[in-house]
């Protein structure tokens, strides 16, 4: 995906005061087995190759999420697709998602009011592929609604979540995004569009 939060504008996107990815890792040390010294994580990975990481990962089955928002400045739906998508907590509601630096997308995003995160049906590889696309109208040939507070909710997506963005923490050539749900509902029933090996596919209960 060219404009997608899990294939894919600019410098990372964060405040000063909160702690780099980097600085999270080199607090975050590993034990040896006697538990005597102690080495950092990132020390104990080099030299991975790309195609492998995509390869090996790629066997990891995930949903796929659309990510919208109204445009500040048209007050136009835009949005991206993703898949590295997760909840983090319960109390307080928290869920995160990651986006790459290249997208062109996301600086539109992240200073809108709310964020809408779509949970995409198998039927909605079409709304996946127009929202992964760079320029143009996303939303040419998607239909749509308002969630509260006025963000996009694509029509058939089994489930909607409206939130707030937290924090955000660079992360080699991607944002991992945390955000505070401020409300949520299902939407549509069916099955959910999943990615594997680089590919869509469905569940087969």
């Amino acid at each position: 995906m060219a404009d997608s939060a899990h294939a894919t504008t600019a410098p990372p996107y964060t405040s000063a005061h909160r702690p780099s990815a980097g600085q999270e890792m080199r607090r975050h040390m590993t034990a040896t087995p006697n538990g005597s010294a102690a080495t950092p994580v990132s020390a104990t990975v080099s030299n991975i190759d790309g195609m492998r990481f995509r390869s090996v990962l790629g066997r990891f089955a995930t949903g796929v999420v659309a990510i919208t928002a109204i445009d500040q400045e048209t007050g136009e739906p835009t949005g991206l697709a993703a898949n590295s998508f997760t909840s983090v907590s319960l109390d307080p509601p928290l869920v995160a998602f990651c986006v790459a630096h290249t997208s062109s997308t996301w600086p539109r995003l992240r200073v809108a009011d709310r964020l809408c995160i779509n949970i995409l049906s198998e039927a909605q590889q079409d709304v996946c592929r127009q929202l992964a696309m760079k320029g143009g109208d996303k939303f040419a040939t998607i239909d749509w609604t308002t969630s509260p507070g006025g963000s996009p909710v694509i029509e058939e997506a089994l489930a909607w979540i409206e939130c707030t963005i937290e924090s955000e923490y660079p992360a080699g050539d991607h944002m991992i995004v945390v955000a505070r749900v401020q409300h949520l509902d299902k939407h549509h029933e069916g099955e959910p569009l999943l990615f594997y090996q680089g590919s869509y596919g469905r569940f087969d209960g």
